[in-house]
């Protein structure tokens, strides 16, 4: 009985399609033997340990994002896809990510913590507290010393002078960075004095390895950045580093500087947008006094209203007649009454006994009474004349 044989091609292929169905991603852990920089800038390389052996390939764009030294005795964690290379009649190991063992070993448990959170829904955007556009105060937690907080503040300086900041110095790494942050956070929610709530708070770092941003892969930051009720903007490490803080925070900024740049507005385009809206309040009040002024001429040019004005008018006018008469009236009483006062002045003048004297008259007094008559005087008597220069005494003869 003839059975049917498979080509050596036929059956590597069915080989190839089964193994690399099963192993579309492995994590494997292992020494790093026979390490090879290719001209084209692959590496190949053996992954092994005491039991077994597997060959490897890490493509030449993997091994730029990757930090490592690779080197013979290296234990490393990799990750990557089986895949069967028909023309040696092997299988092999593409790497896409290779870490060092311990490191390995943090990453697996960050991809758990990671897991865990993005099912308890911390990273959903629905949660996410809005920044405020013009904040008051702003909290910083970071380092007091170093380029982060210098760069943050020259930021501040440039953009919104007018924002109070307020900084909570932390250990951003070491054993009490996660301590440190974690009061941080939790101070800024709930400080002793009411002035020390910030509208907005950043966490921040500069860039460092993975170990240096560990404290910001922590379950422990990413709840006290979760349960602020204060809006966080999150700037750990480099544009290209992700932590879970990051993922947690209300936002995300690539580096420190830019968080302060999306923390704070910029003066110059707050003066741009109050120049325009008062222009626009400007329009409006033109267009409101014009509407306005257009209602005002269709009142008062129509007959309900005018007809109002022309009485008005005739009042007027018989007001200043009776005003004119009444003023005329009264110059003419003014005239009689001046005249009426001269006549009267000028009998009061022909009255006056110094007018008389001049005239060659005399004033006889007795004792200072008048004589008015010669038979009252006898012989003898003594008496006073007045004339109109002066007085003159006199005896009165036989």
């Amino acid at each position: 009985m003839t059975e049917t044989a498979q080509s050596v091609g036929e059956l590597t292929r069915a080989i190839k399609n089964e193994l690399e169905s099963l192993f579309p991603y492995v994590r494997v852990k292992g020494e790093l033997s026979n390490v090879k920089l290719h001209s084209s800038g692959h590496v190949y390389l053996t992954l092994k340990d005491s039991e077994a052996q597997i060959p490897a390939v890490i493509w030449k764009s993997v091994r730029a994002r990757s930090p490592l030294e690779l080197r013979d005795g290296l234990e490393v964690v990799a990750e990557g896809r089986l895949e069967v290379y028909p023309p040696a009649g092997r299988y092999q190991l593409i790497c896409t990510a290779l870490f060092e063992s311990g490191e390995g070993e943090q990453r697996l448990a960050l991809e758990r913590l990671i897991a865990k959170l993005a099912k308890a829904g911390w990273f959903d955007a629905e949660r996410k507290k809005p920044i405020p556009r013009i904040p008051r105060r702003i909290g910083m937690i970071t380092s007091p010393t170093g380029a982060v907080i210098r760069d943050m503040s020259d930021v501040f300086a440039r953009r919104f002078p007018a924002a109070e900041l307020l900084l909570y110095p932390v250990q951003v790494q070491g054993d009490r960075a996660v301590e440190s942050i974690v009061r941080a956070l939790d101070y800024f929610n709930d400080p002793a004095n009411p002035k020390h709530k910030p509208d907005v708070l950043i966490v921040a770092r500069g860039g460092g390895s993975s170990e240096d941003l560990h404290a910001f892969n922590t379950e422990a930051v990413a709840e006290a950045i979760y349960r602020s009720k204060i809006p966080v903007i999150s700037a750990i490490g480099h544009e290209t580093d992700l932590s879970v803080a990051d993922m947690v925070a209300d936002l995300r900024a690539g580096t420190p500087s830019i968080a302060a740049e999306r923390a704070a507005p910029d003066r110059e385009e707050l003066l741009r947008l109050i120049d325009g809206l008062r222009q626009r309040q400007s329009i409006l009040m033109d267009g409101m006094i014009s509407g306005a002024q257009l209602q005002v001429d269709s009142i008062t040019s129509s007959y309900a209203f005018n007809r109002p004005v022309q009485m008005l008018g005739q009042f007027e006018e018989r007001l200043a007649l009776t005003e004119k008469e009444l003023k005329r009236a009264i110059a003419d009483k003014l005239r009689d009454r001046e005249q009426q006062l001269t006549a009267a002045a000028d009998r009061l003048a022909m009255l006056d006994t110094q007018r008389v004297l001049k005239r060659g008259f005399a004033l006889v007094t007795q004792d200072n009474r008048y004589i008015t008559s010669a038979a009252t005087l006898e012989a003898g008597a003594e008496i006073a004349l007045t004339f109109h220069d002066g007085r003159r005494e006199a005896r009165v003869g036989g």
